[in-house]
């Protein structure tokens, strides 16, 4: 059987730092690469990162069915998920492990409901600010708009399984390692008690407490905007 892991995070948090992470400790993991209209930033490179293509490309395989996923991203350019990495992933026996906005990840649990969810957050709205502006790749237009996305985005919380604040980088490595394979093992009729006790730290309604001066520092409540 296969499991897919769903993560998803504001721009910033510090998700892809996680998922290269992970990646290397957790064995049998699939993960699926993205493609995306918008244009390659920095080092990135076809393959690694993102499959780049044309905006007719992409709408091409939307015609042809072939994504599991896809959305426009601040009305600009398409993001999508192919449906060929999850028939890869069953066909090897593997986990696929996807990082997608909120928009996919909506789409992806309404046609996969044991998908399994994780939302990134960072500690509050200043150090996402100070990341994003350490990564000196955007205009101040840019950095506003993720900004003012990240608010967005972050009311879709408690649409996830399991939430994960980034504020320790070695904390919430451990802390995804034991999610994924906690959810693995009992997807297979197993347990590990120590895998276990950690990852529920994270589940949703374990952590509703510790999210209100994060939500309050993007100027929001639990139930939206104020």
């Amino acid at each position: 059987m296969t499991n897919v892991f769903i993560i998803s995070a504001p721009s910033g948090s510090g998700k892809s730092t996680l998922v290269n992470e992970i990646r290397q400790m957790v064995r049998n993991l699939s993960f699926s690469i993205s493609y995306t209209t918008r244009k390659p930033r920095g080092s990135e490179q076809d393959g690694r990162e993102y499959f780049f293509i044309s905006r007719e490309e992409f709408e091409s395989m939307i015609c042809k069915d072939e994504f599991l996923e896809y959305a426009r991203v601040f009305e600009t350019d398409y993001y999508g998920t192919a449906q060929r990495f999850l028939k890869k992933a069953k066909e090897e026996g593997k986990d696929l492990l996807l990082d997608i906005d909120v928009q996919g990840a909506e789409q992806i649990k309404s046609k996969l409901p044991d998908a399994v969810s994780i939302f990134i957050l960072p500690p509050n709205r200043s150090e996402l600010e100070q990341r994003l502006r350490g990564r000196s790749q955007d205009s101040e237009t840019v950095i506003q708009r993720r900004l003012h996305e990240a608010g967005r985005e972050i009311v879709n919380y408690e649409k996830y399984d399991y939430i994960l604040v980034n504020d320790r980088l070695d904390e919430s490595v451990k802390a995804l390692e034991a999610i994924l394979l906690s959810e693995r093992l009992k997807r297979q009729g197993r347990t590990d008690a120590g895998l276990s006790a950690t990852a529920e730290k994270y589940r949703l309604e374990n952590v509703r407490q510790r999210l209100q001066p994060i939500l309050q520092s993007f100027g929001k409540t639990a139930a939206g905007v104020k």
